[in-house]
């Protein structure tokens, strides 16, 4: 079988990669209790990015999947935050559920000590 050869990825990217990631598995955890298993993404190995594995529920699997494939889609150097973004890569259902995962997770990092998550809602 043929691995397909991968790109670098900047700095910023795999923080972008990193942190989509967490928001993703904090949301599916604390929400989604039936079968989960470790994701996996054919574009770019996860272990790279993040040493620790993250098992997801298949709905989360295709949202982060979709999130993944938007992120490296981008085309803005640098990259805007999606909420403030002119070009708008989530469409349908993905937009309002990563909306929805983010707004959730992020106050979960917020009410378990990571304060420095506030800045992202006021700037």
């Amino acid at each position: 079988m043929e691995m397909v050869k991968q790109r670098e990825f900047s700095g910023k990217e795999k923080d972008d990669i990193r942190t989509l990631m967490k928001f993703v598995g904090i949301y599916c955890r604390e929400n989604h209790n039936g079968e989960k298993v470790p994701f996996s993404f054919k574009l770019l190995d996860i272990k790279e990015i993040e040493k620790k594995e993250i098992s997801l529920c298949p709905d989360c699997a295709r949202l982060l999947t979709y999130g993944l494939t938007m992120r490296l889609k981008c085309p803005h150097v640098p990259k805007p935050m999606c909420k403030k973004c002119e070009t708008q890569c989530y469409h349908g259902d993905y937009k309002s559920k990563i909306r929805e995962v983010m707004k959730f997770s992020g106050m979960y990092m917020v009410k378990h000590g990571r304060v420095d998550m506030l800045y992202h809602y006021f700037v």
